[in-house]
């Protein structure tokens, strides 16, 4: 099969890019569109290393063929640094050393992201539940968690 134009709108930008149909999302982003922040993890869709946001879902860019996201609207960690909410969470995470070695870390903020979006005040067992598919072999996860609710408001104080 050969290969075929993906529209799709990355990062708040109209965006084409030739792809095979079943090239995983992930390869897309990181060799054919040098978006180099969703890391490959487990290529399994087990460790949260890809995640994306598609049409606002959290998602595992290594589990989705680029066909699949013909029409939709895909941030990636880089878009979302660019982004108010993006820049919190990264400020959050330098703040509290919610990153050690950095694999697991862009996954990790867009899912936190995706969690905020949804649930703005969000408790730490909430929190927890929503990065569970995120996996941080590193931190021990308390700092992450830590990062989380600084971003949204709700620890040090309400800073």
């Amino acid at each position: 099969m050969p290969e075929v134009e993906v529209s799709l709108r990355l990062n708040g930008e109209e965006v084409r890019v030739r792809a095979w149909p079943m090239e995983r999302l992930l390869d897309v982003l990181r060799v054919r569109l040098r978006l180099t922040g969703s890391k490959e993890g487990c290529g399994e869709g087990e460790c949260g290393a890809c995640a994306v946001l598609v049409d606002g879902e959290l998602t595992n860019a290594c589990l989705v063929p680029a066909l699949q996201v013909e029409g939709a609207e895909v941030w990636t960690i880089e878009g979302l640094a660019r982004t108010p909410a993006g820049r919190a969470l990264g400020e959050a995470f330098v703040q509290c050393n919610g990153a050690q070695c950095g694999i697991c870390t862009p996954g990790v903020i867009v899912a936190s992201k995706a969690l905020l979006e949804a649930e703005p005040a969000p408790t730490p067992e909430r929190v927890r539940e929503a990065l569970a598919g995120n996996l941080c072999r590193c931190t021990g996860y308390e700092r992450i968690l830590e990062a989380v609710l600084r971003a949204a408001g709700t620890a040090g104080g309400g800073s």
